[in-house]
């Protein structure tokens, strides 16, 4: 018999299934991407109902099957963001965000996938925070677990990108090329840099402006999302 997995686990997809059950698509932090089957789990008394709620953590029990489908035997809720719920825009965001790490990450998705949308989900549920910046600190991370990394130091010549000059992205080149009258400016490519280099989102609360730059950075990071890993 196989050993019981005891994780935690965000909820990604769910599927009904027969009559009372459902089939769940859950990103764990050790375990990668489980497949897993709820049973009876559309049951007004059902105990598993109220541990995998979409935009939750929780902790899981599942027993592997012999295919790729394992079954959920516990689940209890670790937290719930439910500010998301309130906001129409926020919530759609979520639900597409999860869509994108969805899409994004293998059966083996490591640790770090797990952290991204943890913290995304913290942030959103935090009304102090705008979602673009949000989707922006998403992107951004999503961006570099994959390798598709842009060039924030040097231009396309090789020159350190500096604080006076505008500049066009080159998408062939993954970098900055100088330009007057261009649309990026140093304050763009301080808030993707700094969207690349924190590992908490809420830290962008603290750039100066950051707001008024996070539709073009954003604009310009999901452009290179679809570009780079077809999401």
């Amino acid at each position: 018999m196989k050993h019981q997995i005891i994780t935690e686990g965000i909820v990604l997809s769910r599927t009904d299934f027969q009559e009372a059950d459902r089939i769940l698509t859950i990103l764990t932090p050790d375990q990668g991407k489980l497949k897993v089957i709820a049973k009876g789990v559309r049951r007004p008394r059902s105990k598993l109902a109220g541990g995998i709620e979409l935009l939750s953590v929780s902790n899981l029990t599942v027993l592997p099957g012999r295919g790729d489908l394992g079954t959920l035997i516990s689940s209890r809720l670790i937290v719930h963001y439910g500010t998301i719920v309130h906001d129409i825009r926020r919530t759609m965001l979520a639900y597409e965000l999860l869509k994108r790490i969805n899409r994004a990450t293998e059966d083996a998705a490591g640790e770090e996938y797990f952290m991204i949308l943890q913290r995304t989900l913290e942030a959103l549920n935090d009304a102090g925070l705008s979602s673009d910046l949000t989707e922006l600190w998403f992107t951004m991370q999503l961006l570099n677990v994959t390798g598709h990394m842009l060039n924030l130091q040097t231009d396309t010549t090789g020159h350190e990108l500096r604080a006076e000059a505008q500049y066009l992205f080159e998408f062939d080149d993954m970098a900055f090329r100088e330009q007057n009258g261009a649309s990026f400016t140093a304050n763009h490519i301080k808030l993707l840099r700094l969207s690349y280099a924190t590992d908490q989102p809420l830290v962008l609360k603290n750039l100066q402006d950051a707001d008024k730059y996070a539709p073009e950075a954003l604009k310009l990071a999901t452009n290179l999302l679809r570009q780079q890993v077809r999401i």
